[in-house]
Parts: structure tokens; C-alpha cells; sequence
């Protein structure tokens, strides 16, 4: 039986709720993009999908597979909202995820706040017990103890627990038998233990991503439960995959377990669709710039591939300092939050300087020029001052931007800095732009990588409006606008393959290893992955398994990541891994510590289905459609310029010869591509924009 055509793609944002659906037969595309609805986001998802099949004709049994993404989980964790939670840990241990660890993200303030654990001190219990790094047991669980601590659980209407024994991921048998013991005590109670969420060395992040898997376990439940049962009742019987933030996908099951993978699943899809698209015009060298509504992420391809990291944050204390957050050892594309998105509110600091963000006007009240009770000023409303955005025919039409309204938002802060209003718009639209590239080459910098040789594609509804200025401020001199650009974080999870990723840490010198032992760790992790990733309806035959180790000389605090052939490794494959570790070094930091021994620290097996086959040579335009522009409109490119008179073009309607220098504005329905003076813009392969600077 021939498999379904049809592709859906469902990505819920802080201020739109974006759907893609991708007929594989014709390569046809249709797009809803809405509101997000608080405090249920799944209500505009739901609505959404019913609107775009009835719109697109397409019959719900016609669907292959539904892909979701969400920030549901990364919401939970910073407004905090999540589960009641209390953490098991080995006695003694208990202030592990309060005390952290040494570092200060700013030696200098005196006043320094370290983000509070999500689960207060009074949750958290000290249990007798204790394993020695190398799994032997030196106290044997107190099963008597621990089960007047689920009495106390009781008393406290505990929703969800945290077991984070010392040393459990070499042995996690009496994470194991307290497991058991509390699913019989509090059946109802959401449990995540350590060696299953985050199996690696380093005790405070391993038991703050418990903590966090764990608060996040029943909300996560819930929402999946009302998803899957929304799209039953609309007729949809295809498979819900879940996004994760490693850039591949995963079936529901696993995406109730481990919801904590999900804190970064939208943004990865904008990095998936960087790649995707900057392959199909021979660019390896891409940063993805992904702008929505709330915030920009940014991420950059090395030799053509993103890179995974297993340490991040989130729900930071001062949102761009590295260290305030609550830390996580999960698999996530390597991102960073650059900037602010169309909805972050612009104010003045503490220093009485302007400043934009880190708050958003979100989707409720929203921008001021929204007309839905926003009063505040926005990047949104800046940009409709300067005369980039239609009015009519923002969103397709379904938003009618009020001007007056965004003028009045801007009106104080241009009176606070005695400013003309429109200078004022545009010192925002610059400072916006500015952060992002700093923030940008930073980042770049931190990786050896020279930005300067990259080429930019821009995602999200603002990221082709902002992308010239991004770009001119990093030096880059070429651009992506991919079709459906203000969709592209949910047509980049049509691009993801099911996959998932274990970790094990096994801490041992190159020359001293226990190849069967550690062999056998390996053969374990590719079994569960293997069971996850068949669970999500990828046959076995189909299946790649991929090896990655974290090494270093010893002494060193932290790693590389290595790859490697996953094998039954022999010692001949010794001096293989050490060749291929100095490789990755010596890239990074330049040189070698000749003759210090080498160890290795953690081992990942990545398990992955076939890489999606997505159809986009048909987005082309055609033939006979109209290189003319639709009309005019006066707006400003430069601080002290009086408006010039821009024409406006519909991107639907552009040939595949088009080609127009700046300033010019390209219109479609879920984003506007501004191209500065300066700069040409082109109809490329795959139906993209290349804007090229010619300056």
C-alpha cells in the first residue's frame, strides 16, 4: 500500500502558532500562520490545522506524519509553572543543585542572584545510601527510609520526583529499586531518575536536568494527551513525531519521558531549515538566523553540519549571561539566543539608556500596533514607522497594523531622549540589529569560526526584514530568503530525521580502557536507542548508528567532541581515537599538549531513521508570472534620510530571471524582506532570494 502524500509540520511560537503542509507528490505547499493562544497553545494549533486542511482541500487520511514543536517546556521552566517537585538525592547531597558550583557569571556584583532549584529546599531529602564512582556499593539503600520519605511525598502532594543518586549513571541499581518503590507508593507522581535523563559525570547539572525533566513530566503529559487526542478527533490517524532540540524527531512515548529534550525544539527547526536550504544553493558555510516574534537564535554549520552541544541553560537570571541559568546535560543543535524578535519591548534601562527586550508583548496584548490592547513600543512598531511593513497585508492580511497606534507607543521614549520619532524608530531598528551581530560574533569567535566567509539565511517573520542590517554588521555579503521564510522553523522540522541520542560517561585513559566493558556499555545504549527510534516507525533496516566521544588530556575540566566509527572496538581502534582526537583539538585551540595522556569521559550513540526526502525545486516560480512591482512606499534607510519612495514587490509574482538593486521591499504573506541600499536581490534555486551586497 502506497504510503500517504502528505507531510504536516506544526510549530507553536511565543507569538504565532505557524503550520506547513508539504504534498511530496507536487511538491505543493500551504501555510497557517496564527495567533498563539494562551494559556492553552494548543487551541490555535488544532484550529490552525482544521482551517488549513479545509483550506488546502487536503483530506485528513491523506496525511503521512504530523511533526510538532513547541516552547511549552522552555515557557514552563521560566515563568515557572510547572510541576510540584521534590528531589531524592544520596545523603549529604541533597544542596547540590543550590550551592552549584564556583563559578560567578559577573564577579563584580555584589547583588549576584543564582537561579533558585525548581524544587525548594523542603522537597528536596537527603536518602541513606551511596555508590562509588567505579559502581561499587558503599551503603546499600535504606528501602525502609526511603519509603517514610514517600510518606512525607504524600503529606506534601508532591506531583513529580527527582532521583539523582551519586554516581548512578555507572550503576544505577538503586536508582532502579527506589523507582520501583515509588511508582508502588505514589502511583500518581511523575519520576525521572538521573541514569535515564542525563547519564553523565558532573553532579549539579545532572540533577538540575533531572529536576527538570521531572517539573516539566505531567504538563508535558497533558498537552501531548490533548494534541494527539485534538488531531484524532479531526480525523488525522497519522503519526505524531515530537521535535526534539538535537534536531531530530521522536514518537510520543519517549517525548512524555524525557520532555526536557523538547526545551529547545522550535528554534532547532529554524537551524534545520539554515541548512537545508543553504545546501541547496552550494552554501556549507551557513548561519542560521532565526527571527520570530518573541526572541533571535542564531546558529552556524561547521564542514556544512550544525554542531550538538550537551551543556546549556536556560531560564537565565539576566537573560544573556552565561552561568544565570539553570543548567541542562541534554543533546541540543548548539544556538544561541542573539537578540530580541518583532514583539520584545523597547525601554529605557536603568542607566536611562534605550534598551529593547528581554520582556515580549508576546501574542496577548501584543505589539501596540496590533490593535489587541499592546500599548507598550516594539521592534514590530519601529519598523512599521519606518515604513517597512504594509499595514494591510501583514500575516496575509489578517492582522491590519494600526499606525497611530505604533506612533503613540514610540511617542515617550522619543520624548525621554528628545528625539523626532522617526529617529527614534530607527536608533531601535539599529541597537536591534547591532546586538544581534555583536552577539553573533561572539559566538563565532568562541568556535575559531571566521563569520565574515558565511553566508546568512533568514528565517522567521522579522528575520528577512533584519537580515541586511545583521549581515552588514558582521561583514557577510550574501543571503538566503528561502520561500515560506516566515514558516521556516516548521518547514525545517519536515527535514529532520527520528533520531535519538544516549550518553554514558566512562571515564578512563586511551591506554587503560576496558574494551569489554565498555563495549558492552555501547551495545546497551544502541538497544535502547534502537527501541526508541523502531517505537517511532522507522523499520530496522533503516536505522544508522553514529558514535561520538567527549575527550581530553587529563587534568583538563572539560572536553571535545570526537567522532567516531561505532564498532566493536579492539585495541587496534586505540590509536585511532587518539588521532582523531588531536585532529579535532588542534582545530579548535590550535595545538597539542605533546605527551600528556589522554582520556576519554563520555560516550554518545546517536540512533537516526533515513534523512527526510523534502521536495523544493518545485517552489520555483512560474514562467509567466509578473517581475513588475505591485506599488510604493516611502521608507528610511538611514538615520538622518528623508523617506525614499521604495517599490513594493509580491514575492508569489516574481520570474525566475528577477533580479533589482535596493532599496526595494519583497512582500509575502507570513514575512517582508527589506534589502537595504546597497544590496541586489535575485530569484535563486529552489524559488529562495539571494540578496547579494554590491556595495
Amino acid at each position: 500500500m502506497r504510503a500517504p502524500p502528505v507531510l504536516l509540520a506544526v510549530d507553536i511560537g511565543g507569538t504565532f502558532t505557524d503550520i506547513v503542509a508539504l504534498d511530496l507528490r507536487d511538491g505543493g505547499i500551504a501555510v497557517e500562520k496564527l495567533l498563539t493562544t494562551y494559556p492553552d497553545p494548543s487551541d490555535a494549533a488544532l484550529r490552525g490545522v482544521r482551517s488549513l486542511l479545509g483550506r488546502a482541500r487536503l483530506r485528513p487520511d491523506a496525511l503521512r506524519y504530523v511533526v510538532h514543536g513547541t516552547t511549552l517546556i522552555t515557557n514552563t521552566l521560566i515563568e515557572r509553572k510547572g510541576a510540584r517537585t521534590a528531589l531524592l538525592a544520596t545523603a549529604g547531597f541533597r544542596d547540590a543543585v543550590e550551592i552549584g558550583n564556583e563559578g560567578r557569571y559577573d564577579m563584580y556584583d555584589l547583588a549576584l542572584q543564582k537561579p533558585p532549584p525548581l524544587a525548594e529546599r523542603r522537597l528536596r531529602f537527603d536518602v541513606p545510601e551511596r555508590m562509588l564512582a567505579d559502581g561499587r556499593v558503599r551503603r546499600a539503600l535504606n528501602e525502609a527510609g526511603l519509603r517514610a520519605i514517600c510518606a512525607k511525598l504524600r503529606a506534601e502532594a508532591v506531583e513529580a520526583v527527582a532521583i539523582c543518586f551519586l554516581h548512578a549513571y555507572t550503576n544505577p541499581a538503586h536508582e532502579l529499586k527506589a523507582l520501583e518503590i515509588l511508582r508502588a507508593e505514589l502511583p500518581e507522581a511523575a519520576v525521572s531518575v538521573s541514569h535515564q535523563v542525563a547519564p553523565g559525570m558532573r553532579e549539579y547539572p545532572r540533577a538540575s536536568t533531572t529536576i527538570a525533566n521531572a517539573y516539566v513530566q505531567p504538563i508535558t503529559a497533558r498537552y501531548l494527551e490533548r494534541v494527539a487526542s485534538g488531531l484524532k478527533k479531526s480525523g488525522i490517524s497519522a503519526p505524531l513525531n515530537i521535535m526534539l532540540s538535537s534536531g531530530g524527531t521522536t514518537g510520543l512515548e519517549a517525548a512524555r519521558d524525557f520532555p526536557v529534550r523538547l526545551v529547545e525544539s522550535g528554534p532547532a527547526g529554524g537551524a534545520l531549515a539554515g541548512v537545508h536550504w543553504g545546501r541547496l544553493l552550494g552554501e556549507r558555510d551557513v548561519l542560521a538566523f532565526d527571527m520570530g516574534g518573541t526572541t533571535a537564535k542564531a546558529a552556524l554549520t561547521r564542514a556544512g553540519e550544525l554542531a550538538i552541544s550537551h551543556q546549556s541553560e536556560v531560564a537565565h537570571v539576566h537573560r544573556f549571561k552565561r552561568g544565570s541559568g539553570l543548567p541542562l546535560m541534554v543533546p541540543m543543535i548548539e544556538m544561541i539566543e542573539i537578540g530580541a524578535g518583532g514583539g520584545s519591548i523597547a525601554h529605557l534601562n536603568a542607566l536611562g539608556l534605550p534598551a529593547v527586550g528581554p520582556q515580549s508583548a508576546g501574542s496577548a496584548p501584543g505589539p501596540a500596533s496590533y490593535g489587541l490592547g499592546g500599548t507598550q513600543p516594539t521592534v514590530t512598531d519601529a519598523d512599521l514607522l519606518l515604513g517597512y511593513l504594509n499595514p494591510a497585508f501583514f500575516a496575509g492580511g489578517d492582522i491590519e497594523l494600526d499606525l497611530s497606534a505604533a506612533r503613540e507607543s514610540l511617542r515617550g521614549l522619543a520624548a525621554a531622549l528628545d528625539l523626532p520619532l522617526e529617529r527614534m524608530a530607527w536608533g531601535l531598528r539599529q541597537l536591534v540589529n547591532e546586538n544581534m551581530a555583536a552577539a553573533a560574533r561572539v559566538h563565532a569567535a568562541e568556535r575559531g569560526l571566521e563569520i565574515r566567509r558565511y553566508c546568512m539565511v533568514a528565517t522567521g517573520g522579522a528575520g528577512p526584514m533584519h537580515a541586511c542590517g545583521v549581515a552588514q554588521a558582521l561583514g557577510i555579503r550574501r543571503i538566503i530568503i528561502p520561500p515560506l521564510a516566515g514558516v521556516g522553523s516548521a518547514f525545517g522540522f519536515l527535514t529532520a530525521p527520528i533520531a535519538f541520542d544516549f550518553t554514558r560517561s566512562y571515564v578512563g585513559r586511551l591506554s587503560e580502557l576496558n574494551l569489554a566493558e565498555l563495549n558492552r556499555i555501547l551495545a546497551d545504549l544502541e538497544r535502547e536507542g534502537r527501541g526508541i527510534v523502531e517505537a517511532a516507525g522507522v523499520p530496522a533496516g533503516d536505522i544508522t548508528v553514529a558514535l561520538n566521544i567527549d575527550m581530553r588530556y587529563v587534568g583538563q575540566g572539560y572536553e571535545v567532541r570526537v567522532p567516531f566509527k561505532l564498532a566493536a572496538l579492539t585495541a587496534a581502534h586505540i590509536a585511532e581515537i587518539q588521532r582523531a582526537f588531536e585532529a579535532e583539538y588542534r582545530a579548535f585551540y590550535g595545538k597539542l599538549a605533546e605527551g600528556v595522556p589522554v582520556e576519554a569521559v563520555n560516550w554518545r550513540v546517536l540512533i537516526s531513521g533515513p534523512q527526510p526526502e523534502i521536495v523544493s525545486a518545485v517552489l520555483d516560480a512560474d514562467e509567466s508570472t509578473s517581475d513588475a512591482p505591485v506599488g510604493s512606499r516611502p521608507a528610511r534607510f538611514g538615520p538622518d534620510e528623508a523617506p525614499r519612495d521604495t517599490p513594493i514587490y509580491r514575492r508569489e509574482q516574481l520570474g525566475k530571471a528577477w533580479s533589482a538593486p535596493g532599496p526595494l521591499i519583497i512582500e509575502e504573506a507570513a514575512s517582508t524582506t527589506v534589502v537595504n541600499p546597497g544590496w541586489s536581490a535575485q530569484v535563486a534555486a529552489g524559488g529562495c532570494l539571494l540578496l547579494e551586497n554590491i556595495g
